[in-house]
């Protein structure tokens, strides 16, 4: 089943879909985990070609909660989202985490936060802030958030924002905030402070942000004290996972690493008892 619903968060009304978990994978007595999926810059909680319906009716069959939201100012979200930034879209992945974890039949043990390309680096800073995460699932994640977008937008596009207030970008208006807000935020700098499972899922074929990135997330990763981190490094996959191969892939890992995950926890209910 799949309710759409409104999020609200400082003014904002944030357009979301939840997926809930599949009868046949759920048990009604328990509290089931959640994965709530954040987008990347301009993008919206469809994805592009499907990708992130097709991901949590995936991880919902698995038997997961999966809430997909769309950021202010994208999809059917209110708001400019040239004029909101980074700090906005880390309150804004917290209430929908506030709104999921409300829910009696969620486990709050079992959080956790999906980011595609800058929502990446979105979700691995609310998961910073925001203990209640406890696993964090990294698709092509941004490296360096003002260095990376900027590429995209192009200099000339960021100095017009600079000079005159505001740039155009794929009909999307831009403002100076905007950039200040990514240069603000390092998140291999924040990674060394989450001390929960991490999967990095990135493509060799990804010429928007390099799969270098997941190499060196992956190395910092694993110098914390607590958590796991795994990697999966998907052959000629690009940015977007746009073949439907890819797409199957790359839910398959997640899906599978998420599977692990519980059968740990299991292990760990019964060792408990």
């Amino acid at each position: 089943m799949e309710k759409q619903l409104i999020l609200r968060h400082e003014g904002l009304e944030l357009t979301a879909t939840l997926h809930y978990p599949a009868a046949s994978a759920a048990d009604e007595r328990e509290r089931q985990p959640v994965v709530v999926i954040c987008h990347g810059f301009i993008g919206s909680r469809i994805g592009v070609d499907r990708l992130f319906v097709k991901t949590a009716r995936a991880l919902a069959a698995q038997g997961s909660f999966v809430l997909r939201f769309d950021y202010g100012g994208c999809g059917e979200s209110s708001g400019s989202y040239g004029a909101l930034g980074f700090d906005s879209m880390i309150g804004q992945t917290r209430a929908a985490l506030d709104y999921v974890l409300a829910m009696d039949c969620v486990d709050p043990q079992r959080v956790t936060l999906l980011g595609h390309s800058l929502g990446g680096a979105v979700a691995l800073h609310a998961a910073v802030k925001d203990k209640r995460v406890n696993r964090l699932i990294l698709w092509s994640a941004v490296g360096y958030p003002f260095n990376d977008i900027v590429r995209l937008v192009g200099r000339s596009g960021y100095d017009e924002a600079v000079l005159k207030g505001s740039t155009d970008h794929a009909g999307y208006t831009l403002e100076p905030k905007f950039f200040d807000s990514l240069q603000q935020h390092q998140p291999f700098q924040a990674a060394v402070r989450f001390g929960g499972d991490v999967l990095l899922v990135h493509g060799t074929s990804d010429d928007v942000i390099p799969a270098d990135y997941s190499f060196l997330y992956q190395k910092v990763f694993w110098t914390r004290g607590d958590g796991l981190c795994d990697k999966e490094i998907l052959f000629q996959a690009d940015h977007t996972y746009s073949t439907r191969a890819h797409q199957e892939e790359a839910i398959r890992v997640t899906v599978d690493w998420l599977a692990k995950l519980e059968k740990r926890h299991e292990q760990w209910l019964d060792w408990s008892i």
